[in-house]
């Protein structure tokens, strides 16, 4: 077992900024007890959160990994962790983590391990990395460490991931995946999880204000109400879709939120949908969030504003309660297109900010630093 002279096991976590380091500081409050009390023999554990963006510029797991060491060889540590929100990918699949017991180093990539319970799972993950990389406990003396399967409850625990060849030349010496299109969606999931979607609604104030004034105008317009009286429900969804839909493009296209690789490999193809897709994702749920916040603030204004003598009079209908809801779905389409004629106020850097994490937005920014040098040569 890897172990400081003061015998305790010293756990380097090494995050990128943002939301790894959250989830690190997180997990480092309770992983010694844990280690400690999965580990037993009265061993203890010392963990350790260094936030820094140990990932600039490239997303080469094999630089990452010479990187990690570089790092590892500056400090006092047994053991490194690493942890990541790029996805990360290794011969055409999907990285979930690299581990190399020579050096005491895993790196893992927090999209490999879905959108859901990702604090369970990513602390589930490093424990199993950290068990193994520490070496064999004294219940498991028998038979060489280097013969022991690592991270066998992590694979079972998080199917599809399985392991992966490793190439000679490397200094890793087990790698575990995803492959396939369940593989595809966890990390499709984990990548939009670090983008935190939500984060688009405060980020957005101009095309909010727009969408707003948009509706507080349109629900008192008379118009609006005979329109909204006459329309079906199946109308009514295809007005959402279309406004949504609408809202979604126009962001994208505006923002120039759309990447595109100017390599012809079927990997970096791959890599290209997998981004993008990641970005419809990420601004739709933003962007519908956005809409059920219009609806319910339109209803609100609308019982507040209404009036059934008025609203008889000019539509020949007496007012109903269904009306409110109508109209007030109808109001929030309306509204959503006034959001995305006002979204054009908003600069290219705010869109992407609050559509991209930290990181994300780093490695665009390099993504288009690099494509533009590629075409100037």
């Amino acid at each position: 077992m890897r172990v400081s002279p003061e015998g305790v096991t010293v756990v380097a976590l090494l995050a990128d900024p943002d939301a790894p380091t959250e989830i690190a500081k997180r997990m480092a409050r309770i992983l010694p007890d844990r280690l400690a009390d999965k580990w037993g023999q009265g061993r203890r554990f010392d963990v350790q959160v260094v936030s820094e963006p140990f990932t600039a510029r490239t997303e080469d797991p094999a630089t990452l990994m010479r990187r990690i060491k570089d790092r590892a060889r500056a400090e006092d540590w047994d053991i490194v962790v690493a942890l990541t929100d790029l996805p990360l990918h290794s011969h055409g699949h999907k990285l979930v983590v690299d581990l190399s017991r020579e050096h005491g180093l895993a790196l893992l990539a927090l999209p490999s391990l879905g959108g859901l319970r990702l604090q369970t799972r990513a602390r589930r993950a490093v424990e199993e990395a950290v068990l193994g990389l520490a070496g064999p406990r004294d219940s498991e003396a028998e038979g060489s460490a280097e013969n022991q399967p690592l991270l066998g409850p992590f694979v079972s625990r998080f199917a599809p991931i399985h392991p992966s060849p490793v190439g000679e030349e490397e200094i890793v010496d087990l790698r575990y995946v995803v492959s396939g299109p369940r593989g595809y969606l966890r990390v499709l999931a984990g990548m939009v999880r670090a983008n935190r979607p939500w984060r688009l609604v405060p980020g957005l104030s101009k095309a909010l204000a727009a969408a707003l004034a948009t509706g507080a105008v349109a629900t008192v317009n008379s118009t609006i109400w005979t329109l909204a009286e006459s329309l079906s429900v199946p109308r009514l969804v295809i007005a959402t879709v279309g406004s949504v839909g609408l809202m979604i493009g126009w962001l994208i296209v505006d923002a120039q939120l759309w990447h595109r690789s100017v390599e012809a490999s079927r990997e970096a193809r791959l890599t290209t949908r997998l981004y993008n897709a990641s970005t419809v994702v990420t601004v739709g749920i933003g962007v519908l969030v956005c809409y059920v916040g219009l609806l319910v603030i339109n209803l609100v204004w609308a019982l507040f504003i209404l009036n059934d003598r008025v609203f008889a009079s000019l539509t020949r209908s007496p007012l109903q309660p269904v009306d409110y809801w109508t109209l007030s779905w109808f109001v929030a389409s309306v509204a959503t297109v006034g959001g995305a004629l006002g979204s054009g106020l908003e600069s290219d850097e705010a869109i992407r900010a609050a559509a991209y994490a930290k990181r994300e937005q780093e490695r665009r920014r390099m993504l288009q630093d690099d494509d533009g040098d590629r075409l100037g040569t």
